[in-house]
């Protein structure tokens, strides 16, 4: 549920590299649920495998909305795959957002407007954030559960 809320507001930002891990991730959980109900430890096994990449990425994400190290939303279009100038959805969505269009401004291409956006109870950062932390906890646990019943399923199988 919470990788599928996650891809809803993934889409409605346009940000492609989160769509597309964001999938990768439903899969491998379906994957997962599959080898559970099948008794199949090789799935999940696979599934305990993504999780550690999956805590790598969101890992990666909370690095890049916090902006550490040389990471920058402002010159970094790594989310669109630098297609467009898209962002989170929750940037102009936020809880108690308060969106001003700048008219007349230079500064945007012709497809694109210039906003200001102010008022915020939580800023979009902290909510991707918040997200992706949400996800590594999930991701932990979700690990642990593959890994015992794996075993279980594996000390099955030998007696």
């Amino acid at each position: 549920v919470a990788a599928l809320e996650r891809q809803i507001f993934d889409f409605l930002g346009y940000q492609w590299a989160p769509i597309l891990a964001n999938f990768l991730h439903i899969m491998a959980v379906i994957l997962g649920i599959f080898g559970t109900i099948q008794y199949r430890s090789r799935y999940l096994m696979m599934y305990a495998v993504w999780l550690v990449l999956w805590v790598g990425w969101n890992a990666f994400i909370i690095c890049f909305y916090l902006e550490v190290g040389r990471l920058s939303q402002d010159r970094d279009f790594i989310m669109t795959f630098n297609t467009s100038l898209h962002r989170s959805w929750w940037m102009e969505n936020g809880p108690g957002c308060l969106v001003t269009p700048v008219l007349n401004s230079n500064l945007a291409p012709e497809d694109h407007h210039v906003i200001t956006v102010s008022g915020c109870l939580l800023d979009y950062q902290y909510i991707e954030v918040v997200s992706s932390a949400t996800q590594i906890f999930l991701a932990l646990f979700g690990f642990v559960y593959a890994c015992y019943v794996s075993k279980v399923f594996l000390e099955e199988e030998d007696s």
